[in-house]
């Protein structure tokens, strides 16, 4: 199949290619990207393929990996929204106020940590949320079932959660 094929079948089936990044991709760039992204790998191998429908295949499974991988980027990854009170240039970071705030809370959740959760909950706690740990690996290095870890740090989240409002309402 010549390089003018490719166009040609591209060109017929973008729109539903297009649908098929939208189910994957949060807006429409991200979508054009992937179409781009898919059509220039194939390009290079536009003479491997020898029909339409073979050209429509290696498209369509492209476009869902480049999908499907830059899903998994963007969750190892994960990217805060632009927020032009929270992203001012002249800003260097939050006020000072809002740093004592921060810490007070967090020296609030600490305490409440300490005398509220039973060790196990604790440990659990900050495996996952200051380790940044999974559930497996949790799992794992307690020596516990996956489902008795996400109960016990259900139960840390809902204790933390009901002592902290009491404190600070």
């Amino acid at each position: 199949m010549s390089e003018e094929h490719l166009i040609s079948v591209f060109s017929r089936m973008r729109e539903r290619f297009r649908r098929l990044a939208m189910q994957f991709l949060p807006n429409e760039e991200d979508a054009d990207d992937a179409l781009q992204e898919a059509f220039c790998r194939l390009w290079p191998r536009a003479d491997a393929l020898t029909n339409a429908e073979q050209a429509e295949a290696a498209t369509t499974l492209t476009v869902r990996n480049l999908c499907i991988d830059e899903v998994r980027r963007r969750d190892r990854r994960p990217t805060l929204e632009l927020k032009p009170e929270r992203d001012r240039g002249d800003e260097t970071g939050p006020s000072p106020q809002e740093e004592m705030e921060r810490k007070e809370q967090f020296a609030l959740i600490e305490e409440i940590l300490h005398q509220q959760l039973t060790p196990l909950q604790q440990q659990v706690f900050r495996m996952k949320e200051y380790e940044e740990m999974s559930y497996e690996e949790i799992a794992a290095h307690l020596g516990m079932e996956q489902t008795a870890v996400r109960m016990n740090l259900s139960r840390a989240r809902k204790q933390l959660r009901e002592e902290f409002r009491k404190r600070t309402s």
